[in-house]
């Protein structure tokens, strides 16, 4: 289902111009990848996962896909550290991110409170919020366990 869905963005976008980028095999490849993966994957894990199935596959397709991704709106691009973006397929639900600093971990939440709080901050400030962006940095239960043994 996300393949016809990604070939209608392409064919409905034409201010993109990429209605003559065909669904080729390494993309499918890069999408199933995304899709299955258990957590959050920057471009380099994407790339590796990819080359044990495609040893064709460059990592410069993989960055310029991850482009086209995200700009036909099927991909979430994270910078969840200060050199690292993640990338997920994008969800139906809005959620946040718990990243572990001793182990680098990605834990997703989902909180109302966020929420909340745009509402809040949108009406005081006469501002039009369209997204919020919340990760949280911290120790992960095993990390934290660690650091009390020592």
């Amino acid at each position: 289902m996300l393949y016809c869905d990604l070939r209608m963005r392409i064919n409905r976008n034409p201010a993109l111009e990429l209605k003559e980028r065909p669904l080729t095999t390494q993309r499918r490849l890069l999408l199933d990848i995304l899709r299955e993966a258990e957590g959050h994957l920057d471009a380099r894990e994407l790339f590796q996962r990819a080359i044990d199935k495609d040893p064709r596959i460059s990592l410069a397709t993989v960055y310029r896909n991850l482009r086209l991704f995200k700009e036909l709106g099927v991909i979430d691009e994270r910078r969840l550290d200060k050199v690292h973006c993640y990338y997920e397929i994008k969800g139906s639900t809005e959620h946040y991110h718990l990243v572990c600093q001793g182990c680098g971990q990605l834990l997703e939440f989902e909180s109302s409170l966020v929420s909340k709080l745009v509402d809040e901050v949108q009406h005081n400030s006469d501002f039009d919020i369209v997204s919020a962006v919340l990760y949280l940095e911290g120790y992960c239960p095993k990390c934290k366990s660690k650091e009390k043994a020592r």
